[in-house]
């Protein structure tokens, strides 16, 4: 099942000649992991940021301690921002960004496998969609039903955006 989700998501990127990247905390590289195991992924594929730290998020994609300060690591306002901050200074089109707890224990009172996401895409305006998922199971559990969703996700939002809806 895996396999097909993203060899779809791959396949849409292609067909809609988009270029991808991602800014990923609680999933730690693996929506690139996924889609590095299949072949083309090169094509679309621009960059990929692993940032845990609050000051790796400030300091790689522009996230305002403002932010982090007012809403919390896991929340749909830090991962805008890093979605944002992964379009900055790229060739990428679309940018797909992950915060949240894996598990296996709540972190500042949030339930472990709640994620939120952001799918941005370039242009202007800047379009960027957000919402708040949760995972069940052990954290590489969570880590890899986040990682699917995230890509999974990516052809319903373009598909909204290219209807001209904004978030």
């Amino acid at each position: 099942m895996a396999h097909d989700q993203v060899a779809a998501t791959l396949g849409y990127l292609k067909a809609n000649q988009l270029l991808l990247t991602t800014a990923e905390s609680c999933t730690a590289g693996f929506m690139v992991a996924l889609l590095a195991a299949e072949p083309g992924t090169g094509e679309v594929l621009e960059s990929g940021y692993v940032v845990y730290s609050p000051s790796a998020k400030q300091r790689l994609l522009g996230v305002s301690e403002a932010t982090i300060e007012r809403y919390g690591l896991t929340s749909e306002a830090v991962a805008w921002e890093m979605a944002r901050g992964a379009l900055k200074d790229s060739a990428a089109t679309v940018a797909i960004a992950t915060t949240g707890v894996a598990g296996p224990a709540p972190q500042a009172g949030i339930a472990p496998g709640t994620l939120c996401f952001a799918w941005a895409f370039a242009g202007e305006p800047l379009a960027v969609f957000t919402r708040t998922q949760r995972f069940f199971g052990e954290r590489d559990e969570v880590m890899r039903q986040g990682a699917l969703y995230g890509l999974s996700r990516l052809a319903h939002y373009h598909q909204r955006w290219l209807r001209g809806e904004r978030a």
